[in-house]
């Protein structure tokens, strides 16, 4: 298949495909007579590998060390479990820091007057103004 039809049949974008293309991520396809790219099926798998592990908000030299775990036949559950905890640690960092946005947030919204007047609670906040 075509970079076009990968792309379809992904929901990747074919940008985001020549991109991960042109760092690694994704082998570099064979050529037809006519110089087009064609994709195979472990081409389609290994796109699908690698937005999942975006999606799970992997870094792509994580993804690129899981591949090559499974390029040359290496896989260690212990290996990928030690990644997986350190990605996982990670994501709870930044959900935590996520809560502590939300908490200022909402508490600065809260006092918020609402009314057509120069004072503003969340420009004070964001100039470190306490009221």
């Amino acid at each position: 298949m075509k970079r076009g039809q990968l792309a379809k049949r992904t929901g990747c974008n074919a940008e985001t495909i020549r991109y991960y293309e042109k760092i690694d991520l994704m082998p570099e396809p064979l050529r037809s007579a006519s110089g087009y790219r064609q994709y195979d099926e472990t081409h389609e798998q290994r796109l699908r590998f690698v937005m999942r592990g975006r999606e799970l908000g992997f870094a792509i030299e994580d993804l690129k060390s899981l591949l090559s775990l499974v390029d040359r036949n290496a896989v260690s559950c212990g290996e990928v479990e030690k990644l997986a905890k350190v990605h996982l640690r990670s994501v709870r960092e930044k959900i935590d820091d996520l809560k502590q946005m939300e908490s200022v947030l909402s508490d600065t919204v809260r006092s918020c007057s609402g009314k057509d007047v120069p004072e503003c609670a969340l420009i004070d906040t964001l100039f470190g103004v306490r009221r």
